[in-house]
């Protein structure tokens, strides 16, 4: 198994654990809210599950679509209801402990929660990265000529020297949803602003490394 594969699924592992922690944390804490609050014996034990299910849910679409690349722009909503979600869980695991004045155990209940929101942010952003540093291949360099046989030495006093050949940098391959994500970017730049967009701009609104977006942009 390559190494980028087997980082990318520690990375997964670790969100599912940090989530699965989150809903161990919050049920007994959401539960015991709902009776508190009056809410029907038989409904209490399944808002917590609801709000954790969205969590799972929009986790495993957001590693679905940051492995293959799709720029952060595409997906604001998901991330954004990722963090709601994740506040929900916090306020609502942290409640309970609050209202019956057990400010410790709330400050504890509070761990896994903060973590799922850091995950959520944090997640996603590194599986992209790890997409591009899989798709950056750079290209050989040229073989060298097979070197001339020694002739006699010339009369002339002073031989010339042949010019070394400039290194040539590695190509840095555009996937196709990222390329057409670029260019609506820059469309809509062009349109607003009436000026082409930069490299550094590009970068900032795809969220991907800049040798990425320089490439993107010289496709445009």
């Amino acid at each position: 198994m390559s190494e980028d594969r087997i980082t990318q699924r520690t990375v997964t592992v670790v969100m599912g654990i940090i989530a699965a922690l989150a809903f161990v944390f919050s049920f007994g804490n959401v539960w015991a809210l709902a009776l508190r609050l009056g809410v029907p014996g038989p409904i209490a034990p399944l808002i917590a599950p609801m709000v954790d299910l969205s969590v799972v849910g929009l986790l495993v679409a957001l590693r679905y679509l940051s492995l293959r690349g799709v720029p952060a722009e595409q997906i604001k909503g998901a991330t954004r209801l990722m963090h709601v979600s994740g506040l929900l869980t916090l306020a609502l695991n942290i409640a309970e402990p609050i209202v019956a004045g057990h400010y410790g155990r709330a400050a504890v209940d509070a761990v896994a929660p903060l973590l799922l929101l850091g995950w959520g942010a944090v997640g996603p952003q590194l599986l992209r990265h790890f997409h591009t540093i899989a798709h950056t291949t750079p290209t050989p360099a040229p073989a060298a000529p097979d070197a001339p046989a020694e002739k006699a030495p010339a009369p002339e006093p002073v031989s010339s020297r042949v010019a070394p050949k400039p290194e040539s940098s590695p190509a840095v391959t555009v996937p196709v949803p990222l390329l057409n994500a670029a260019r609506t970017i820059a469309d809509t730049y062009r349109a607003e602003r009436g000026e082409p967009i930069t490299p550094a701009q590009l970068r900032a609104r795809l969220g991907v490394a800049l040798p990425l977006a320089t490439a993107a942009h010289a496709q445009l």
